[in-house]
């Protein structure tokens, strides 16, 4: 299995791409998508979307994992990081690949076995797992490579029923209110 872990952000979007297979995982690629301060969201976005379409391409990943919203401080960064992880989901969504979104306490527990794990912990667990001399750089793609290995290292102990319905698989019915 490839798995696509994608860190969500407008500025930078850090990438992870891990075969998965029998337990093991192996770094495939990791790097950061990164846009252009001072050009116009919509530009920045686009861009993103492009650039996604190209991962997909390269890649063809048989799922994407992907770091749930979560910020506290800065609203306005917040929300345009919302508008890019919507673009990287439709993305996603238009390539056929499934979704599967994470928490930063998941992922942290995924790789350390503990939720509340400072962030250099995760690092190196990720260094140590993957067997890697050093830590993927930039932060923001060795934190998607941890994204991915969440996935890896928890996809196997969800219950995957042929056919079953799952987040982000886009298998959920929508049921829109009759006019």
């Amino acid at each position: 299995m490839v798995i696509l872990g994608i860190d969500p952000g407008f500025a930078i979007v850090g990438f992870g791409v891990l075969a998965s297979e029998k337990g093991k995982q192996k770094l495939l690629s990791c790097g950061a998508v990164t846009t252009q301060a001072g050009l116009p969201l919509p530009t920045r976005l686009l861009q993103i979307e492009n650039d996604m379409a190209q991962l997909f391409d390269t890649f063809r990943p048989d799922a994407m994992a992907i770091e749930e919203l979560f910020f506290t401080n800065n609203v306005t960064t917040g929300i345009g990081v919302a508008q890019a992880r919507g673009v990287i989901l439709a993305a996603a969504e238009r390539a056929g690949v499934p979704i599967f979104e994470y928490s930063p306490s998941e992922v942290k527990l995924a790789v350390t076995g503990y939720g509340k794990a400072e962030k250099r912990q995760v690092m190196d667990m990720v260094k140590r797992l993957l067997e890697l001399k050093t830590v993927p750089k930039p932060d923001d793609a060795a934190d998607a490579v941890a994204i991915a290995l969440c996935h890896a290292r928890s996809y196997t102990s969800r219950l995957q029923a042929p056919g079953a319905a799952r987040p982000g698989s886009g298998r959920y019915a929508v049921k829109h209110p009759s006019k």
